[in-house]
């Protein structure tokens, strides 16, 4: 066999079409088996009996050992003893079961894997997985049934690929007997001939997880290739919700609330997380509805009324109240209020489905769906702009683990610890890291960057900008948006050592794209960053997973860079950060920056309210007036304007301020009166706020125009003490104003 050609065109070695298979023995067969052959075996040792009587039992024997090469004495004593065990069975091979194949192996140890090769080219034997020595049993008989030139190229041809795509010695070593099962069971040498159906056979077959994790790379080659339109999926992953529901979640949902919600998601053309969100809710409704309503089975029996009291019930509503038993054990805080933003998406998502099924004329339309099911304002209240963002000091700490990042820091796999494990190269790791930190990216979009995403602009000598192109996403088309350099350094540094890998489907855009994050040529899990990099990250900087916000997770960073961003030195408006974040609306971006406090406070101290509308003047309090008694004839209480003193009791009321030289109560500083004021030694400073008016405030700001206006409007308005004399003498009001003025 070791000169044979080896070509591309392959048949099964054994036709057995050829042979009588008939399954019962004649009466001279069954004698020649039962007592000639024994006796002239046991007879003579060198002479052999001639086997024409059962030659139609017989060749189909000798042309299986022709094929896989197997002569001498060895291959005429498992003859007779193949002839002797049908006669024993009174039976022909063609009729043994899969247990007589099996007992006859265990009886003949030694040529088991040549019985093996027998009964699986005569028979189609399948039960190999029933021997202990499985590994042997595949490797030899993939090895006889195909020859081991063809087995060695298929296995050369896979590992190359496995290799290139980054998969190490664990899973390489796995390939040969994978490979061997896998070929059996398509029963061809060829790559070409594998199917689907056999790769979920051979994963089924080996529920170990070391088998499943040979068996899932060997898909994504097949994929690859075009040989199978997609690769396996982990058996131990949960199926898709919608496609695999089980029938204990439709308990107690009544038949055609839960036919029409199916209908909805199989029909709608929203995304698939959104579809999967308004069937759970529908589903939470169709239990209310099956308890409280138990006569309304489908949408086309609800009415205003019905549609009203399903609002009233969600404004109440409580976390996993109409959920099945097995959602509702898994939280702790089952039974507490829900959020206002999850009540509004069970009220939104009614809307949706009833807008829908009357729109497609499904049901009738007995009422407006976006007035019935409109949320109370007091709940769409509760709803605001919230952005969870990282405190400045974690999310430093945070940037320095990820830039300083070591293979020492990464989990190994089968390290102690027992947690995640990560089997990324360092190089990915770190671009990966820089990306989350400083790009402000969806976990998704991060996912879905492309190879060679990265664009060097010179804006300057010596100066160059760094542009990250974003795929596609859920609110915008692709863009570009500028980068921290280095980004762009990390992720060079990246695709200098990211191995050859297998272009991926977009499921997005349906494109066969080359990822950037791509490894063992498959996309990074939409678990890795939250559950493996992050407590990395959070662990290196010496800070915990979790702060007054809850978790730190992959979107929290999208807030944090938008928040620093609205709150730098020299700030992005709203309007720049909606396009760098890649916002469809101004609203979007609400919900990821706000002011910081910090800024807020300097911008208040900036605006001054205070001193605007406060001024603070000095006071004299002359204590000997006060202690004498002389209080309510003597001024005892002296405001110091600067140029002089105000002894009115009520300044801060006056509104003469400004004029106060026309007033009899104004002091000059220059009067010997003052200078017997200042000269006191029992005087008590004090100092008052004095609130300004609008007009006051412009005579202070804008200068002398300001101030002639305002002692304009003051003509005739009586002073303070003229006012004490006009309470006190009414008559005399005409003249002394006039002198006053």
């Amino acid at each position: 066999m070791s000169a044979r050609k080896i070509t591309d065109a392959w048949t099964w070695p054994i036709d057995a079409t050829r042979y009588d298979q008939a399954h019962g023995l004649t009466a001279r067969e069954r004698r020649f088996l039962t007592v000639e052959l024994p006796s002239r075996v046991k007879s003579s040792k060198t002479r052999q009996p001639s086997l024409d009587t059962v030659e139609r039992l017989a060749r189909p024997l000798h042309d299986v050992f022709d094929h896989i090469e197997f002569q001498g004495p060895e291959r005429r004593s498992l003859v007779f003893y193949l002839l002797e065990e049908m006669g024993r069975r009174d039976r022909t091979l063609w009729a043994w079961t899969d247990a007589e194949w099996i007992e006859s192996v265990e009886c003949r140890r030694h040529d088991g894997n040549r019985i093996i090769a027998a009964a699986f080219l005569l028979r189609g034997f399948d039960a190999l997985a029933s021997f202990p020595k499985r590994r042997q049993v595949f490797s030899c008989l993939a090895r006889r049934v195909f020859g081991v030139e063809r087995l060695a190229a298929a296995e050369k041809k896979i590992k190359a690929k496995l290799r290139k795509s980054g998969y190490g010695p664990r899973t390489l070593r796995l390939v040969p007997l994978t490979l061997a099962q896998l070929l059996l069971i398509t029963r061809s040498p060829r790559m070409e001939d594998i199917t689907k159906e056999a790769l979920l056979q051979l994963q089924t077959r080996n529920s170990t997880l070391g088998f499943e994790k040979c068996v899932i790379p060997l898909s994504r080659v097949l994929a690859s290739d075009g040989i199978i339109d997609q690769p396996l999926r982990r058996l131990g992953l949960r199926p898709k919700f919608i496609d695999e529901t089980p029938e204990s979640i439709l308990t107690n949902v009544p038949h055609e609330w839960e036919r029409l919600a199916r209908y909805w998601h199989e029909t709608s053309t929203q995304s698939r997380v959104s579809r999967s969100r308004v069937y759970c809710h529908l589903l939470s409704v169709g239990r209310w509805l099956h308890a409280t309503r138990p006569h309304i089975e489908g949408p086309a029996q609800w009415t205003r009324t019905v549609a009203a009291e399903a609002v009233a019930m969600c404004v109440n509503l409580k976390i996993c109240e109409w959920a099945h038993s097995a959602t509702a054990s898994r939280f702790s805080n089952s039974g507490k209020p829900m959020l206002a933003r999850s009540k509004v998406s069970v009220v939104y998502a009614l809307r949706t489905f009833f807008r829908d099924l009357q729109y497609w004329e499904i049901i009738p339309r007995s009422f407006d769906p976006h007035i019935a099911f409109r949320p109370p304002r007091s709940l769409l209240a509760l709803i605001g702009f919230n952005p969870r963002v990282i405190s400045d000091d974690v999310w430093a700490k945070l940037i320095w683990a990820g830039l300083n990042i070591a293979a020492t820091d990464l989990p190994l796999p089968g390290g102690p610890g027992g947690g995640r494990t990560n089997y990324y190269p360092l190089s990915l790791v770190r671009a990966l890291s820089a990306v989350w930190l400083f790009a402000g990216l969806r976990w998704d979009e991060i996912r879905r960057l492309r190879l060679k995403c990265i664009r060097w602009q010179e804006n300057a000598p010596g100066e160059r900008v760094c542009l990250l192109s974003i795929p596609v996403n859920k609110t915008s088309t692709a863009f570009s948006k500028p980068v921290d350099k280095a980004v762009g350094e990390l992720i060079e540094a990246w695709e200098k050592e990211r191995p050859t890998q297998t272009t991926i489907i977009d499921p997005k855009t349906g494109e066969q794209v080359d990822y950037l994050f791509a490894y063992r040529s498959k996309a990074l899990g939409p678990a890795y960053l939250n559950c493996t990099l992050i407590p990395i990250l959070c662990k290196k900087a010496g800070i915990p997973d979790k702060d007054v916000r809850g978790r730190i997770t992959s979107h929290r960073a999208r807030s944090t860079i938008a928040t620093q961003l609205f709150n730098a030195r020299e700030p992005m408006s709203l309007f720049e950060l909606q396009a760098w974040l890649g916002h469809k609306r101004p609203s979007s971006t609400q919900h990821y920056a706000t002011i910081n406090p910090s800024k807020l406070t300097k911008s208040y101290e900036k605006a001054g309210y205070f001193e605007r509308n406060i001024r603070a003047i000095e006071v004299l309090i002359d204590q000997d007036a006060v202690r004498k008694g002389l209080a309510a004839q003597d001024a005892w209480k002296f405001f110091d304007l600067g140029h002089g003193y105000c002894t009115y009791d009520f300044f801060d009321q006056c509104p003469h301020r400004m004029a106060c030289a026309q007033c009899s109560f104004y002091v000059a500083k220059e009067s010997t009166r003052a200078q017997m004021l200042e000269a006191k030694t029992n005087l008590l400073r004090l100092r008052q706020e004095i609130p300004l008016s609008e007009p006051e405030l412009a005579a202070v700001e804008e200068g002398l125009t300001a101030y002639e206006k305002l002692i304009a409007n003051l003509r005739d308005v009586p002073t303070p003490d003229r006012l004490l004399q006009i309470e006190a003498a009414p008559a005399m009001h005409t003249t002394e104003s006039e002198e006053q003025c």
